[in-house]
């Protein structure tokens, strides 16, 4: 009532409108990508849709044939699966389409409903309201999830018996035996789930953990009774499905036995340190799944319990992974910006791909190629979530803050929409963003137009423009480096290596230096870089070297069919045709930009000036870029710190104390009224 009152006309908006319209996007948001995920699996053609599927109930398929459920290695699942399985064959063919995918739909809706509303208890009613489509959004787009919907997998259909029967309040409450027989159920048709009963027993919930037992004991003596020959070989001869289905070496099995064959080890050897590793991990998980548990965070209880399930199980295949995601509930870290790490890092392993985590190099593919199981044993094992009897839980310590202030250009209004942070950001999530950011940066500029025509039609727009301008300098400088041969020799070293070399290096000094200014360079270079992309797709341009009988030097790759140029690798990985802005100079210029923003001595920020123009000779050189790229490239940085500043003001000012900082110009002290740390703290 206290709200309503308060927003009437003239006042401020109120907190419940701006609920309502997240929510309403949020929403929005789900249902388009739930729309979007069952368009992309019917489009398929009938041989790559449902593949697992087909394997089982097709024409040939293992659930038709008379013999054993195992002659082929195609199906994995236990005998109990199959004898659930067979009889559903004729309705699961004739629903192979619209039917099977939204079935699967609703049961990926039901997983994310039934995680929203295991949140603890003292979660407010806004977070309740929004953490259902956001749960929905954030399972619909998990690696597990699509890969389910591909394959036609029934994967999903322990997570949500186990997220029933252990989180829902109804059947949790009381001895839970209701719930206990439904992860039981759950362990007949995936035997790691009976794993959940160790923290059922260790809460004190005895009865359950032994109605689990007892419901997989009956179900497997059920299919044992029917198919003696199936369960025999699946539980005595493949050791519960153990060999089965892909090579276990592969990446796509996500488990330690995985880890350790790909490692190289083979036989007794491997298989002992397996055990033991399996049984530390058990152990130490499981305790751990306890210890929340009886916090009250079951949610958090069983996401671990799930993630030592794939870790210790002798293949976890993809769509077997979906409890890592819901590890995502967790809360760790003390101040306000690590409280994102991990569920930026879960989130991110659960939806991108190895290659899109980790750069392609030796050192850093092997992290990319097993994420989902170190996520999953840091989870279990390492990871310090807090107990909801911390003073940290819901209050963490909050980034110190001063409001936008206006600098040396005054007369420039000030948007004022948010507060600009004084303290370090977060490392490792700035990492993660900056590798993020760099593969959307890559996949958009690969992705653009590259049409050849369109591109050397534009090509010769810009050299018209330039030659109307008497700025169509580039031939004469191009011939002139094609000319001498240390000079190309060193502008093509410089072309390829300080284009990433000295942003990164600046971006780390100001991070450990200067992290008060580091947060406004960071998001001007963000800006124009977006800026960047859009230009991108919007004026597809032929580089002059790329440009046919104009008479340019390739001085980097030499002579090319234009028809089928040949740039090594680039060829691949670049599109040849994003030269509209240049980014080569867009960088340097933000370089020089922050280097006479933050340079203590003259002479410093003249270098940092000089290098813009350094690097404007190179491109124009090595016949990378038309004068005009490197106009556009100013303009879209200059377009950046523009954003920047009427967001929150000048770079350079007296920003206060700054936590960390170790230079004065991040140190300085404040004006009282600028700087609101104690209020922040308060709030």
């Amino acid at each position: 009532m206290a709200n309503a009152q308060r927003g009437g006309l003239g006042g401020p908006p109120r907190a419940g409108s701006r609920t309502g319209l997240v929510l309403g996007a949020l929403w929005l948001i789900a249902g388009l990508l739930a729309a979007r995920q069952t368009a992309a699996v019917l489009r398929l053609p009938p041989g790559r849709r449902f593949a697992d599927l087909e394997r089982w109930i097709g024409d040939n398929g293992v659930l038709h044939v008379n013999g054993s459920l195992y002659d082929t290695d195609k199906f994995t699942g236990t005998p109990f699966a199959g004898l659930v399985l067979k009889p559903l064959t004729r309705a699961a063919e004739q629903s192979l389409g619209v039917g099977w995918t939204l079935g699967t739909l609703l049961l990926v809706v039901a997983v994310a409903l039934a995680a929203a509303r295991a949140l603890p208890g003292e979660v407010s009613r806004r977070a309740r309201l929004l953490a259902a489509p956001a749960a929905i959004i954030l399972t619909v787009v998990s690696l597990p999830v699509r890969n389910t919907f591909t394959l036609g997998q029934t994967s999903i259909i322990p997570v949500l018996l186990v997220l029933l029967g252990c989180c829902l309040p109804r059947l949790a409450r009381g001895d839970g035996r209701l719930g206990g027989a439904l992860t039981g159920l759950a362990a007949a048709l995936q035997p790691a789930v009976l794993l959940f009963a160790v923290p059922l027993w260790l809460t004190g919930r005895r009865r359950a953990a032994a109605a689990a037992g007892a419901s997989f004991a009956g179900l497997t003596a059920l299919a044992w009774a029917v198919m003696p020959d199936d369960s025999w070989t699946y539980w005595i001869h493949h050791a519960a499905g153990a060999g089965l289905g892909s090579a276990p070496d592969g990446l796509a099995n996500q488990s330690l036995h995985g880890l350790l064959l790909r490692a190289g080890l083979r036989g007794p050897a491997e298989l002992a340190l397996y055990g033991l590793l399996a049984a530390a991990v058990a152990a130490l998980g499981l305790r751990r799944a306890a210890r929340y548990a009886r916090d009250g965070q079951v949610l958090l209880a069983t996401a671990l319990t799930g993630c030592v399930a794939v870790a210790v199980s002798p293949t976890a295949w993809q769509h077997q992974q979906l409890w890592i995601l819901l590890a995502v509930v967790g809360r760790v870290g003390g101040r306000r910006a690590d409280r994102l790490v991990w569920p930026v890092l879960v989130v991110l392993v659960m939806t991108l791909t190895s290659t899109v985590l980790m750069p392609d190099n030796p050192f850093l593919r092997p992290l990319g190629a097993n994420a989902p199981l170190l996520a999953a044993l840091a989870a279990a094992c390492a990871v310090p979530f807090h107990l909801r009897a911390s003073a940290l839980w819901d209050r963490p310590l909050p980034t110190p803050v001063t409001e936008p202030r206006p600098g040396r250009f005054s007369w420039i209004p000030l948007l004022r929409l948010w507060k600009r942070p004084l303290s370090r950001p977060n490392v490792l999530l700035e990492l993660m963003l900056i590798r993020l950011g760099y593969w959307v940066y890559s996949f958009i500029r690969a992705g653009a137009p590259d049409e050849r025509s369109l591109a050397e039609s534009h090509g010769r727009q810009i050299l018209a423009a330039e030659e109307f301008l008497r700025l169509d300098v580039e031939h004469a400088v191009n011939h002139f480096v094609a000319g001498v041969g240390w000079l190309t020799d060193g502008m093509n070293y410089y072309y390829g290596t300080f284009h990433f070399l000295v942003p990164l290096s600046l971006l780390g000094y100001l991070y450990v230096r200067r992290p008060g200014t580091y947060r406004w360079a960071r998001t001007a270079l963000s800006l124009a870089t977006l800026l960047a992309l859009a230009g991108f797709w919007a004026y597809p341009l032929a580089p002059p070297r790329l440009m046919p009988g104009l008479g340019y030097v390739d001085t980097a790759n030499g002579p090319q069919d234009l028809d089928n140029p040949d740039f090594g690798a680039l060829t691949e990985l670049s599109n040849q045709y994003a030269a509209m802005p240049s980014l080569h100079i867009g960088w340097s210029l933000w370089c020089g930009v922050v280097i006479a923003a933050v340079a203590s001595r003259p002479w410093l920020r003249w270098l940092g000036m000089l290098y813009p123009l350094l690097t404007f000779s190179v491109v124009v050189g090595t016949a990378n870029h038309y004068v005009l790229d490197a106009a556009g490239g100013a303009l879209v940085v200059l377009s950046g710190f523009a954003v920047q500043y009427a967001l929150s003001g000048p770079g350079r000012q007296a920003l206060g104390r700054v936590p960390g900082a170790r230079s004065a110009g991040d140190d300085a002290a404040p004006d009282p009224p600028a700087v609101e740390p104690a209020r922040a703290a308060k709030g």
